[in-house]
């Protein structure tokens, strides 16, 4: 069965669309996410058009209190979504509509949905990278408590999951607030770009009507209008961008997250997750499984798949506007969303981890982790050329693993059957505390270092 013709589009269809093309056409499901946008868009449409002398103050007034009540109905619930009339702009429009009457026509004026739409995404779009920018603060500022009450906690550090070097435990949270400053980098670069109006480009060739594009774009918080009509109604680069951005922000969480499964493993027991993010199992009492961090790793597929679908949606549309374009929001919507709830939730899993220094420690001294130090002694203090020095340690180690022991268990006597310069000194360079602490060039993993990166995280996040 057709329902009657859709009064919003004029008298062009002698009959509206059957059921399911309504339900493919319509986006009032999720595009009424973007009411606040599209409400700050044509109010400041609307005072532009006064200004001008397009529409007059009476009826830019009346327009005005309208919109501030049908916002008012969004915000407490009372809107009467409809289906029929397709979108959140058609919505808005055909309520103002009602409460106002004749003046709600005018507010259409030299404008199309196509830069409507595009302005509404846009504004909820840069919102989402500040959002995001404040989040990604918080969680520098847990990662930083961290590194500050560990800048002298012994951990290993791994290349390949294998004992590399010992490290602090300071230094590596240190890593993730770099991480996350990348990330915070990239959606201020992301919105820098995308600070520019859509607003009059109208359907896509501009408009006849005097207007005023700069006011639009002042009064919304744009540094200019776009300079292009077409462009302006066809671009969605900015929501690509905002994506993309996530993208990378999502994968360095899902690291995190991964670390964190690993290092609150009973194999590791590096950290200690704490009760408000672990869950228990419903039939092993021992269990302790960190279900935040693995849902966290999980939920940024959701992400990568928005960037991926939303690149698929764009790559084949010629200039200007298509109906695909309607695809931009759902995925967008879901990637933001996910992305705020997994940097909230780690950012939360991190304030309240503990970490076990002494199995941090035990663990750093483990697997021959100072290897590299005592090659390193053996070009400074004997002259060796460092591959040479590499075959020794090499050596040294070897023996070590044949008598069950670690490098600083091995007698200098068992050191000179290898290279008979060796001296006594070697053994300051043997313990993991003494490796880290000479570490201490810009960037290392000496605590001194660390204090120092520490104190300038803490001028930066004030």
């Amino acid at each position: 069965m057709t329902k009657s013709a859709n009064t919003m589009w004029g008298g062009r269809f002698a009959a509206g669309p059957d059921a399911i093309m309504e339900a493919i056409n319509a986006s009032i499901g999720y595009d009424r996410r973007l009411a606040p946008q599209d409400i700050a868009g044509s109010r400041a449409h609307a005072a532009m058009l006064a200004a001008t002398g397009i529409i007059t103050d009476t009826d830019a007034e009346a327009i005005r209190e309208g919109l501030l009540t049908v916002l008012s109905e969004i915000e407490t619930g009372e809107f009467p979504f409809s289906t029929a009339l397709e979108d959140i702009h058609m919505n808005v429009e055909a309520r103002l509509r009602d409460l106002i009457g004749e003046p709600a026509g005018r507010l259409h004026t030299a404008r199309s949905r196509n830069d409507q739409v595009a302005v509404d995404f846009r504004l909820w779009v840069r919102d989402q990278c500040d959002q995001a920018d404040e989040a990604l603060a918080a969680l520098q500022k847990s990662l930083l408590g961290q590194a500050e009450a560990g800048a002298d906690w012994v951990m290993p550090g791994f290349t390949h999951l294998q004992t590399a070097q010992p490290v602090t435990w300071g230094h590596h949270m240190l890593a993730y607030v770099e991480m996350f400053a990348r990330d915070r980098s990239r959606f201020a670069d992301a919105r820098k770009r995308m600070n520019t109006s859509p607003l009059g480009a109208a359907a896509l060739a501009g408009t006849s009507f005097p207007i005023d594009r700069q006011m639009t774009a002042d009064a919304l918080g744009f540094d200019r209008p776009m300079s292009n009509s077409l462009d302006a109604v066809a671009d969605r680069d900015f929501a690509l961008e905002f994506l993309a951005s996530a993208s990378i922000c999502a994968m360095h969480l899902s690291r995190l997250a991964e670390e964190l499964v690993i290092w609150s493993s009973a194999q590791f027991r590096f950290v200690k997750m704490s009760d408000k993010w672990s869950t228990g199992s419903s039939i092993m009492p021992q269990k302790r499984n960190p279900d935040a961090a693995e849902l966290i790793r999980a939920k940024i597929g959701r992400i990568f798949g928005a960037n991926v679908a939303l690149m698929t949606v764009m790559k084949g549309l010629p200039l200007t506007y298509s109906k695909d374009m309607q695809e931009d929001k759902e995925q967008t919507f879901d990637a933001a969303d996910n992305l705020m709830l997994a940097l909230a939730a780690m950012t939360g899993m991190v304030a309240d981890m503990t970490a076990e220094h002494d199995n941090l420690k035990a663990a750093a001294a483990s697997g021959f982790s100072t290897a590299t130090d005592l090659a390193d002694w053996l070009v400074r203090e004997l002259g060796l050329p460092f591959r040479e020095a590499h075959h020794v340690t090499g050596s040294l180690v070897a023996m070590a693993e044949a008598k069950g022991c670690d490098l600083p268990d091995l007698t200098l006597e068992d050191m000179q059957t290898v290279h008979d310069g060796i001296l006594e000194g070697v053994f300051d360079v043997l313990g993991v505390e003494n490796s880290v602490a000479s570490r201490t060039s810009f960037g290392g993993t000496a605590p001194s270092q660390v204090r120092a990166q520490v104190a300038h995280w803490k001028e930066v996040l004030k």
